[in-house]
C-alpha cells in the first residue's frame, strides 16, 4: 500500500514525496481512513511507530474543506494536547511539513519561555494548535484562546499526562471544547484512570492498535550487565570507547544522574550533554540538535524529558537506571528500532535493580542475554539493609520545645509591644 492508496490529496502526497515517504506504517494505514471519514480514534501505539502523520494528515486534509460555520476571522479548528514542550515542538514542525503545500496554519505554544510571542502567532489566526496543558490553560484564563469552534482535538501520550500528573489540567481543558467534535485518542498503555476517561471522551471509536511489544523486541538486540552501581560510570565510558556505538540515548532514573554522566562523559573525552526539566528551553534545543548533528554523541536524558523526541537512526539505547516500571524499559529500547529497522539496547543492573529485570523479562516473554565477561563484574550479591534511623522532632521554627511556656497569667500581666514581621520575606515562589 501506498499513501496515494490512501486517498490523500495531492498537496499532502507532494510535501510526502519531498520528504521521501511513500509507504504508510501500519498505524498510518489503519487511522487515516477512520480519521478522513470523521470517525473518533482510540489508538493504541508505541512511540515511534509514525502516529504524529496519522493524525495530522487527515487532519490538514479535513480542515481544507470549507467549514459549515462562517467565522470573520480564523479560528482553532483543530487541537493537538501534548505532555512535553519537544513533543510539542515536533508535532508543530511535522504539521507544517506535511502542510506546506496547502493554506493551513499551524502554531505551538509551551511552557518555560515567554508567552509574548506565543500570543502574537495567535492574533494572526491559525487553524490548528500544538500545545502543552499548563500554558494553554494559562492564556484560555488570559482570554488569548478561545476553544469553542474546536471541530478535531487530538490527546496525545494520554498516559504520560497521567504520569506527569496533567489529567486534571486535561479534564478542565476538555470541559471547554463544544460537545460535538471528532476526538483521537493515543495512549501506549491503558492504566484505569486513561480507559475512564476513554469511555467519556470518545463516541463509538474505531480502535487501532499497533506494534505489540514483542514485535518490537525482537527488532533489537538486547544485552544486561550485572555491575556494581559504584561501577556503572566505568562500565558506560569502556562500551562507548570500545564498542561501534554512535549516537547514543542512555536513560537515568533522576535529573541529577543525567547531569553527572554527562560531566563524567565530556570529562573522558566523550561528547556528551543532558536533557531533563530543569534544564532551559533553549539549552534542551541546543543539546538535541548538537546530538542530531552529530557533535554530542551522547545523550543523557530522564524518561520525561526524552518522551517524544523523534531521533532517526539511534545507534543505541543505554538503561544505565533500570525502569521500575516495565512498560517503560519497551518504549526506550523501541527508539532504537525504528520504521522496522534493528536496533541495540543495552542495560546496566546492580543487585537493587534485579527485580526490576524479571518483571521486565514477564513482560517482553524471553530473557535479556547476559554479558558475563566483563571488567566490571558484580561482587555485591546481597540487597544492602537500610538503617531505620529514630525521626527527629520537627521544628515549628518557634523553638516551643526549648522555651518554658509563660501561663496566661504572666502574659496579661505584662503586655509587650508586638512587632510586625513581613511573612512575605520568608516566602518561595514556585517556578511553573
Amino acid at each position: 500500500m501506498t499513501f496515494k492508496d490512501l486517498q490523500l490529496s495531492a498537496p499532502l502526497l507532494k510535501a510526502l514525496e519531498e520528504k521521501g515517504y511513500t509507504t504508510p506504517s501500519p498505524i498510518q494505514e489503519k487511522a487515516i481512513p477512520h480519521v478522513l471519514a470523521g470517525k473518533d480514534v482510540l489508538g493504541c501505539a508505541q512511540t515511534g511507530t509514525g502516529k504524529t502523520a496519522a493524525f495530522a494528515l487527515p487532519i490538514i486534509q479535513n480542515l481544507m474543506k470549507p467549514s459549515d460555520k462562517k467565522h470573520s476571522k480564523r479560528v482553532i479548528r483543530s487541537l493537538i494536547l501534548t505532555p512535553t514542550r519537544e513533543l510539542a515542538l515536533q508535532i508543530a514542525e511535522n504539521f507544517k511539513e506535511y502542510g506546506s503545500h496547502t493554506p493551513v496554519r499551524c502554531a505551538v505554544i509551551f511552557g518555560g519561555v515567554s508567552a509574548v510571542p506565543q500570543i502574537k502567532e495567535l492574533q494572526r489566526g491559525i487553524d490548528i494548535l500544538v500545545a502543552t496543558p499548563g500554558r494553554l490553560n494559562d492564556l484560555i484564563h488570559q482570554g488569548e484562546i478561545s476553544l469553542s469552534h474546536v471541530e478535531m482535538f487530538v490527546l496525545d501520550e494520554a498516559d504520560r499526562m497521567l504520569d506527569m500528573g496533567f489529567i486534571h489540567d486535561v479534564k478542565k481543558i476538555i470541559s471547554l471544547l463544544p460537545v460535538k467534535k471528532q476526538t483521537l485518542l493515543f495512549s501506549a498503555t491503558m492504566p484505569p484512570e486513561i480507559q475512564a476517561l476513554t469511555e467519556k471522551l470518545l463516541h463509538n471509536p474505531a480502535v487501532v492498535e499497533v506494534t505489540p511489544v514483542s514485535s518490537i523486541v525482537d527488532l533489537i538486540e538486547d544485552s544486561l550487565y550485572y555491575v556494581d552501581k559504584e561501577n556503572k560510570r566505568a562500565l558506560l565510558v569502556h562500551l562507548l570507547k570500545r564498542e561501534a556505538i554512535t549516537s547514543t540515548l542512555v536513560f537515568t532514573r533522576t535529573k541529577h544522574g543525567a547531569d553527572r554522566i554527562a560531566k563524567f562523559l565530556t570529562k573522558n573525552r566523550i561528547n556528551a550533554a543532558a536533557i531533563h526539566g530543569d534544564k532551559s528551553q533553549g539549552a534542551r534545543q541546543k543539546a538535541l540538535s548538537q546530538f542530531k548533528a552529530g557533535t554530542v554523541r551522547v545523550l543523557a536524558a530522564t524518561d520525561i524529558a526524552a518522551r517524544g523526541i523523534d531521533i532517526e537512526e539511534l545507534s543505541c539505547v543505554i538503561n544505565f537506571d533500570l525502569p521500575n516500571v516495565p512498560e517503560t524499559y519497551v518504549h526506550r529500547i523501541g527508539r532504537t528500532g525504528r520504521a522496522g529497522l534493528g536496533g541495540r539496547a543495552i542495560s546496566f543492573s546492580d543487585i537493587e535493580e534485579k527485580a526490576y529485570v524479571e518483571d521486565i523479562e514477564k513482560l517482553i516473554g524471553k530473557k535479556i542475554p547476559v554479558v558475563k565477561d566483563h571488567l566490571f563484574p558484580m561482587t555485591v550479591f546481597t540487597v544492602p539493609q537500610k538503617e531505620t534511623k529514630p525521626r527527629p522532632l520537627k521544628n515549628t521554627g518557634r523553638n516551643d520545645a526549648k522555651r518554658p511556656q509563660k501561663s496566661k497569667v504572666a502574659q496579661t500581666a505584662k503586655p509587650r509591644t508586638r512587632v510586625s514581621v513581613n511573612a512575605s520575606a520568608g516566602k518561595r515562589t514556585a517556578a511553573k
